[in-house]
């Protein structure tokens, strides 16, 4: 293929689909090495980034609410995660993660050895045209 061929969006998105398959493969990996489901773990994930309340994780992660429930007991019994209430509306519950759930959620990424080395195996620039390009297709969609 010449600098000028254009990749049609076809083979855009079965290139995706194989990296991310490849990704949920590494992941699926890790969060079993810690005795948790993919769900679990991609829950932990998210909680990364913030505390959430139910049904806004259930929406990130998508899946039905009821689902959500049993992940998160599950990973409070572990001592992962705790519900909090929210402090703008009582009746609406947080999950926050505990300093345990953000050293699980660590580890987990941490041994995402295959990810991790392909990566690492980017340039500065090519990881900086990658975050941006991964930003502008996912993030950064306008709203329809």
């Amino acid at each position: 293929m010449t600098g000028t061929a254009r990749v049609d969006t076809a083979r855009l998105m079965e290139l995706l689909s194989v990296c991310l398959g490849a990704y949920y493969g590494d992941f699926t990996v890790a969060a079993a090495s810690e005795n948790l489901t993919a769900s679990q773990g991609k829950a932990l994930t998210v909680l990364r980034r913030g505390p959430a309340a139910m049904r806004a994780l259930a929406h990130t992660m998508t899946c039905d609410a009821s689902n959500m429930t049993g992940i998160i007991d599950r990973l409070e019994k572990r001592d992962l995660v705790r519900r909090e209430p929210s402090p703008s509306d009582r009746r609406i519950k947080n999950v926050v993660l505990t300093s345990e759930g953000e050293r699980v959620a660590d580890t987990i990424r941490a041994k995402m050895r295959t990810t991790q080395e392909g990566l690492d195996a980017l340039s500065d620039q090519e990881r900086e045209s990658l975050h941006t390009l991964l930003e502008r297709v996912f993030i950064s969609q306008p709203a329809a």
